[in-house]
């Protein structure tokens, strides 16, 4: 698919917008549409032209084709998505706008009573809280903003410090009724969007946190805060971490793409697993899986290991699991990544069905939002059929209740877990 091209500053749009005349009544800063939707994304193909005195990262009054006011969003004419849609209709995007956003944000995380339970958890979800462009992550005394736009980025430090102010002091979740004295903050973007969105995250915002310890389920994780993956945890497989459980007492269980641990050590530590094996390519993660895995007092196999590579040497080898977890890396970033990742879906999941004992279970997941959920169990089952492997589904779950899911924008629910029983191989004896 044809990607939307991106407006340069030096591109012949630019200087018809320069000499454009604006909406009748129109508001400086502004903005006006060939087309709009209810969607945030406002990509360069729907732009009509700019005010010349709209400057990249700026809140801008949006126009539609007709000069009615259509919304109010950050504005990059650099970037693939040109508007970020804040708010529709003639609400401001002022400091009470600001504030008033991540109020809303602080008070779901508190209805939903997180804390009892862990203090990582997603404060703020981009489009999912209505604030497109920034994910703020709780790490114990630890805020970390990750920002995809140039305008979140520009209000990063001031967005933290209301929303320490909101917060309060942090809770110490390992000490009830004790609060830290202030919260630290670490500032995070991918090297593709600060290239495509035009900043730089400085060392200033990247401050050495040391170990970070954060809890869930009774169990301990070190965050790598500012270096990993991420934000440095995988809060979306909270709930999933702990479903896993039931499926694992004196089980042989593997963990794919382990990450930091996090399944194998609730495969163990909650489930009573008989042994469990985790496996992942970075070097990285697995050092702090290790960590973890001391830091919980516990016995688990560690492999450094290309997931395909290591399940065709099980295969190889005639290793079967009686649980089996699946959790790859986002396979379609861009739209043009797309078939490839489906390819590598099937294939993963193959190889992974391979080495589960018939009758067992695989969980299997993906992080890609541009593979919608239909399209990720079709591909699971095509993988099945070639291994002639009944499957059946009996669970189907995403990401916890701190990411929300704004209905105009559905691939906020990028998450998608199947939790499935895999037969033996029709016209086979069975183990």
């Amino acid at each position: 698919m044809r990607r939307a091209r991106t407006i340069k500053a030096d591109s012949l749009g630019t200087r018809q917008r320069a000499t454009a005349e604006p909406p009748p009544g129109a508001v400086s800063p502004w903005v006006r549409l060939r087309s709009g939707t209810s969607h945030p994304f406002i990509y360069s193909r729907m732009v009509g032209d700019a005010d010349p005195a709209a400057k990249p990262g700026d809140a801008v009054n949006i126009y539609d084709k007709s000069g009615a006011l259509f919304g109010r969003g950050l504005y990059n004419p650099r970037s693939t998505i040109v508007l970020r849609v804040l708010a529709y209709g003639d609400r401001a995007i002022d400091d009470d706008f600001w504030r008033s956003r991540l109020a809303e944000a602080v008070e779901l995380r508190r209805r939903l009573n997180l804390d009892e339970t862990t203090d990582a958890y997603r404060l703020v979800h981009a489009e999912g809280d209505g604030l497109s462009g920034l994910v703020v992550e709780r790490y114990g005394d630890c805020l970390v903003l990750e920002v995809f736009s140039l305008g979140m980025f520009q209000r990063a430090e001031v967005l933290a410090a209301q929303l320490a102010d909101l917060l309060g002091p942090p809770t110490r979740l390992d000490l009830p009724g004790r609060t830290g004295e202030t919260w630290r903050t670490v500032v995070r973007a991918d090297q593709t969007i600060e290239r495509i969105e035009g900043f730089r995250v400085t060392a200033q915002q990247q401050p050495d946190l040391g170990a970070l310890t954060i809890r869930e389920h009774g169990i301990r994780y070190r965050v790598d805060a500012a270096g990993g993956h991420k934000t440095g945890f995988f809060c979306d497989q909270r709930e999933n971490r702990r479903r896993i459980a039931p499926f694992c007492r004196d089980a042989a269980v593997l963990d794919l793409c382990c990450y930091t641990g996090g399944f194998g050590l609730c495969a163990k530590l909650l489930g009573n697993a008989k042994d469990v094996t985790s496996v992942d390519l970075d070097e990285a993660a697995i050092a702090i899986a290790r960590e973890n895995i001391n830091l919980n007092q516990t016995r688990i196999d560690l492999v450094h290991s290309d997931a395909f590579a290591y399940l065709r040497q099980m295969i190889a080898n005639g290793r079967r699991f009686d649980t089996v977890v699946l959790d790859p890396p986002k396979f379609a970033p861009t739209r043009d990544d797309l078939q490839d990742a489906l390819r590598k879906y099937h294939d993963l999941n193959g190889l992974a069905m391979q080495v589960v004992r018939p009758g067992g279970v695989l969980v299997t997941c993906s992080c890609s939002g541009l593979v919608s959920s239909d399209v990720f169990v079709e591909t699971v089952h095509r993988a099945a059929r070639g291994l002639r492997r009944p499957l059946q589904l009996f669970d189907q779950t995403g990401a916890g209740p701190d990411h929300p899911v704004m209905l105009n924008c559905p691939e906020s629910a990028y998450l998608k877990v199947l939790w499935l029983r895999v037969g033996a191989a029709e016209g086979s004896r069975g183990p």
